[in-house]
């Protein structure tokens, strides 16, 4: 006996306005549909590709590039990493899935099995893996590229005979800069023969020494015509390069790998003249407004320091030089008088020190007796008499008295001892 999902699958639904059918029932039925569907092979154009960090599942949207019809595809991520080389938005696929129908949510999507990229899918899927094993080398760091001169002497151009990139490089650099030199090397710049013609024209350019820099240019094409320009044997050859390298290949839109190895991306042939040459009108401007501003900032510079002069200038120190040496001349005849003063309590006191010494000098010396009566009795040798004994009756001695001195011959001698009182007599000389 079947089951009430199987039968719904086998048979047409047996609904009414009084019996519909559950939504859960049209969803286990929409299921067996899908279910009874074989695998497919579907062609189309990567709109959205969504890899989510630590998730087992890659999600892409899958869009007609004939028609705005679009469906959701999901495989794991081991069928999408398995591919020969990554694929990146806007690549054409050919997926092999089978149709799955989500329950919870009510949609209808297809589960990759197999994912091969086809056409210009193809190409740019091997694009992006040369992208990533050259970024790999270091081939495209930042570190390594160089500025470009800010006038260069003479410009290597590198591009297709009689082709209008030439002549756009060509014409607006001498529009911007008349006296600018350029050395020109044609190559073939699409074809299988392209990429060798093109790396031969960098060797000879870059061998002389008179080049400052190199323009690789050439005009929009199809993917397929720029490949040259992503060739790698070409971009090893820019790297090595020691001249300085200018991409202009193609539009905006397009960049090959020669863009991101070159020390210089240009989005058009003409962006390329603009970058390497210099517009004489807008350096003339440029010095102009240096020159202005120098002025300005000059006058400025000129302004502050007379305004710091002129308040310097203000102040009493320098606008009355002369106070200052008035307040110093009266401090020091201030310090003058005190000196003087000083000076003279010192003598002062001193003098009448020095009077005060001399009295008593005068009062212990032998001169003030003498004033008052007495003399100084000497022998002719000079020593004085204290004793009578010292002396003998007709010795020479000598008298000192207060106002000079007397000579005279002892006649006789009387000593304390002596019973006569009659006083001693000399006679004068």
């Amino acid at each position: 006996m079947a089951t009430p999902t199987t039968s719904l699958v086998t048979v047409a639904l047996d609904t009414s306005f009084e019996r519909p059918a559950p939504v859960r029932v049209i969803a286990n039925a929409l299921t067996g549909y899908v279910n009874r569907l074989g695998p497919i092979w579907v062609e189309g154009q990567i709109a959205q590709l969504t890899r989510r960090p630590n998730t087992s599942t890659v999600f892409l949207t899958l869009r007609d590039p004939l028609a705005e019809v679009s469906v959701q595809v999901t495989c794991a991520r081991s069928v999408f990493d398995a591919m020969p080389a990554p694929v990146t938005e806007g690549a054409r696929v050919v997926v092999f899935a089978k149709f799955q129908y989500y329950v919870p949510r009510g949609t209808l999507s297809l589960l990759a099995k197999e994912i091969r990229p086809v056409g210009v899918g193809e190409l740019l899927a091997r694009i992006e893996q040369r992208r990533q094993l050259l970024a790999a080398e270091g081939l495209f760091d930042p570190a390594r590229k160089r500025r470009l001169p800010f006038l260069p002497a003479r410009i290597g151009l590198i591009v297709g005979r009689d082709s209008a990139a030439e002549r756009d490089v060509t014409e607006n650099s001498r529009r911007r800069w008349p006296g600018v030199d350029f050395r020109v090397e044609h190559a073939a710049v699409q074809g299988r023969d392209a990429a060798r013609q093109v790396i031969e024209a960098l060797r000879v350019l870059g061998n002389d020494d008179s080049v400052d820099v190199i323009v690789i240019a050439r005009g929009g094409g199809a993917l397929e015509d720029l490949l040259p320009f992503s060739d790698e044997g070409l971009v090893r050859a820019v790297a090595a390069c020691r001249t300085p390298v200018v991409s202009a290949i193609g539009h905006e839109e397009d960049q090959p790998l020669l863009d991101l190895v070159a020390d210089q991306r240009a989005s058009t042939p003409t962006d390329a003249a603009k970058r390497v040459v210099p517009d004489v009108p807008d350096e003339v401007a440029k010095v102009a407004a240096l020159r202005e501003r120098s002025r300005y900032v000059l006058a400025q510079i000129i302004s502050r320091e007379r305004g710091g002069l002129a308040t310097a200038r203000s102040r009493p120190v320098l606008a009355e030089p002369h106070r200052m040496f008035d307040h110093h001349a009266v401090m020091v005849n201030d310090l003058l008088g005190r000196s003087r003063r000083n000076l003279d309590h010192h003598l002062t006191r001193a003098g009448d020190d020095i009077g005060h010494r001399l009295a008593r000098v005068r009062a212990l010396s032998p001169l003030a007796t003498l004033r008052r009566g007495y003399a100084v009795l000497q022998t002719e040798a000079g020593q004085v008499v204290t004793s009578a004994a010292e002396v003998a009756v007709g010795d020479r001695v000598e008298a000192r008295l207060a106002d000079g001195r007397l000579h005279a011959t002892v006649d006789d001698l009387a000593t304390a001892d002596s019973p006569s009182t009659e006083p001693q007599r000399t006679s004068d000389e």
